[in-house]
């Protein structure tokens, strides 16, 4: 979805997908930014926070009519049906950004 939004060209494509991983391991309760993640990325979980915020936002927030296709191909089981994941509330993101 980022690759169509313009606000996102200016990102690091490494800080975006390290961005897009801890959104989605918060999402899914599958655990926070380990050390292991810190040292292969470059980043840490606070460079990542004001991103992964902006990135929540973008799921919550997005226009319904535009983008069908590509939310249509990621609503299929081929694609785990992503599409579909609900986006975090961001008062709940927000907290457990600060716990990590």
């Amino acid at each position: 979805m980022t690759l169509q939004e313009y606000d996102y060209a200016r990102e690091s494509p490494s800080k975006l997908a390290a961005s897009c991983l801890l959104l989605a391991l918060t999402m899914k309760n599958l655990g926070g930014w380990t050390p292991t993640l810190e040292y292969y990325s470059g980043y840490s979980a606070k460079d990542l926070h004001p991103l992964v915020k902006r990135l929540n936002f973008l799921l919550t927030y997005q226009p319904r009519d535009k983008l069908n296709a590509v939310r249509s191909k990621y609503s299929h089981r081929v694609f785990f049906e992503v599409a579909k994941v609900t986006p975090m509330d961001m008062l709940k993101l927000e907290e457990t950004l600060n716990c990590s």
